[in-house]
């Protein structure tokens, strides 16, 4: 038998496939699968614990398990940490062989300044009826994500899951894709596909906890303390988390080596284009309260390397951590900083949700929204994601953002109508990287949940909400070449009228390049012959929304003009 290369999965070779699996504390592993009638064929033991073998008639598509006998002499089957496709969280490991045919070859995502995200859920997207969306099915609706004007998508999670519909931050199994939405091959054709229209894919990954079921890991070679998760596992009490007693051992070197392994995959073999980290706070504390006495130093140094590894080995792609604490260390450089490339910002969705769904004007703060517009991490202004709904911000007792405005009266609801376009605008217009969730664009109401979301024939009901978004993600990205400011570095409040409600920005660049001029009416009220200051003479009306009406040629006369409630006017230089 030759020697173990030291790959870890499985590994095609000159006749058939090499097997590998980490299990240090196993007394013997065999591997079993269809290529070997359900046989068992020993595995070597080589250094670090790994055990391996190669396989001769195993083929590609072929189902296989390991059988662990631990110390006891106890044997039990156990699918590979590492498999790619698995015939679901409850069945049996598929030798997956990397042979997808790509059509695009040299995708390159858009500049950072360029990312505007949207965010969707494959199940609910990709919905038909009774029948839950696949990656195939999501792609007949990319050219509407296109004409929209979208330029990044970021997946909630497709790793293999507990059962067939789920959230997919349950993972079972972090290498696998899940089945049900069509397996490793859809995953790949899904962001071939949108690539092919020009639009990156960043993919969301759970590194804080596993599981907490059909979770082969758990005791995975027969070993473990404290009757808790063994080796892929803290063993004490870093092992509680809100969703089981399943955080990673990041102490490992091995567990360490298994997430960095797992980014890379999703970079290299699937071709996305990012990584968001679902709660960090819980990798890096073992309480996420974030208080400092109860870090996990191990946690840092994990986060740290697979930041330096993306950075090192990948041109243009981006991580993004999901913190919500507003600490600059999460974007800042290594070695101080976690070496994150941006970070969803709490700082911004709070404040500007409270102005959104106040009911009385008066409780609108002025002063934290020109806050919330205008500042960053890190010292990069586009270190941040901003957003007003997310699928954590319209669920768990909350709801989207025309549903807290107008609880079961959306369609008809003057607010509800306006805030929609107002939320729109303060995310596409302000300095970060805007983020929209799945729906928000034709006024989805309720609240998101994995059963049922997205109800299609909005987008012809409510088509002046998808003009106006289009209109606004259009001037972020400069599509028309009359709004680069939109996409420079600086902010600068020119405007801010904390008794009406009313506050105005300035965007531009370091050259100063087309800058931009944004005032916006929080509030319910007509305001005749009101004065925008800090508008340059002759301005080019690039937008307005007034009384839902998207226009691109109001009249200043003087610098002063006539808002309706809720207006949204964003003006260029002639």
């Amino acid at each position: 038998m030759s020697a173990f290369d030291g790959q870890l999965g499985v590994i095609p070779v000159e006749n058939g496939y090499q097997f590998s699996v980490w299990a240090p504390n196993a007394n013997a592993v065999a591997l079993t699968g269809t290529f070997n009638d359900w046989e068992d064929q020993p595995m070597e033991p080589a250094e670090g614990g790994i055990w391996w073998c190669v396989s001769d008639a195993a083929r590609n598509g072929h189902e296989y398990k390991f059988v662990i006998e631990d110390s006891a002499g106890n044997k039990s089957q156990k699918n590979d940490p590492r498999a790619r496709h698995l015939t679901n969280s409850v069945g049996n490991s598929l030798i997956y062989d990397d042979d997808y045919q790509w059509q695009t070859r040299e995708f390159q995502p858009p500049a950072l300044h360029q990312h505007v995200i949207y965010e969707m859920h494959i199940g609910t997207f990709g919905k038909n009826g009774d029948t839950f969306g696949t990656f195939d099915s999501v792609i007949s609706r990319l050219d509407a994500l296109k004409k929209l004007g979208i330029t990044m998508i970021e997946l909630m999670p497709v790793n293999e899951f507990a059962g067939d519909q789920s959230w997919g931050y349950n993972p079972a199994y972090p290498f696998a894709v899940e089945e049900a939405y069509g397996g490793p091959d859809g995953l790949k054709r899904f962001i071939d596909a949108a690539h092919q229209r020009g639009i990156g894919v960043i993919l969301d990954v759970v590194y804080n906890h596993l599981g907490p079921s059909d979770l082969d890991l758990w005791q995975f070679d027969g070993w473990s303390e404290n009757d808790k998760g063994g080796i892929y596992f803290y063993n004490d009490e870093r092992s509680s988390t809100p969703w089981g007693d399943t955080r990673p051992d990041y102490g490992r070197e091995e567990v360490r080596r298994y997430f960095i392994d797992n980014a890379r995959m999703w970079l290299s073999e699937f071709r996305a284009d990012g990584l968001r980290m679902d709660m960090v706070p819980y990798m890096r504390s073992v309480s996420g309260i974030d208080d400092g006495s109860d870090d996990i130093p191990e946690a840092y140094t994990m986060i740290k390397q697979i930041n330096q590894m993306v950075a090192d080995e990948f041109d243009n792609k981006v991580t993004i951590a999901e913190d919500l604490h507003s600490h600059h260390f999460i974007t800042d450089p290594p070695p101080d900083g976690c070496g994150y490339t941006a970070q969803w910002d709490a700082g911004f969705v709070h404040p500007i949700r409270e102005a959104l769904i106040a009911t009385d004007d008066s409780a609108i703060d002025v002063n934290a929204v020109v806050t919330a517009i205008s500042h960053t991490y890190s010292q990069r202004p586009f270190s941040r994601v901003v957003y007003t709904e997310s699928h954590d911000e319209v669920a768990n007792g909350r709801a989207r953002v025309v549903e807290e405005v107008a609880p079961g009266n959306v369609d008809d609801d003057f607010f509800a109508h306006n805030k929609a376009v107002v939320a729109a605008a303060l995310v596409l217009t302000s300095c970060g990287i805007p983020m929209v969730f799945q729906g928000q664009e034709f006024k989805q109401h309720g609240w998101f949940s994995d059963d049922h979301d997205i109800d299609w024939e909005r987008r012809e009901q409510f088509d002046d909400i998808v003009a106006a978004f289009t209109a606004l993600i259009n001037l972020r990205t400069n599509e028309n070449g009359n709004s680069a400011g939109l996409t420079g570095a600086f902010t600068e409040i020119v405007h801010q009228d904390d008794e009406n409600k009313v506050v105005g920005f300035m965007r531009t660049d370091e050259h100063n390049a087309q800058p931009v001029w944004v005032y916006i009416s929080l509030a319910n009220r007509e305001l005749d012959n009101y004065s925008l200051s800090g508008l340059p003479e002759k301005p080019q009306c690039l937008f307005a929304w007034q009384h839902q009406d998207v226009t691109d040629t109001l009249a200043v006369e003087e610098g002063s003009t006539t808002l309706l409630p809720y207006s949204i006017l964003v003006f260029g230089q002639q």
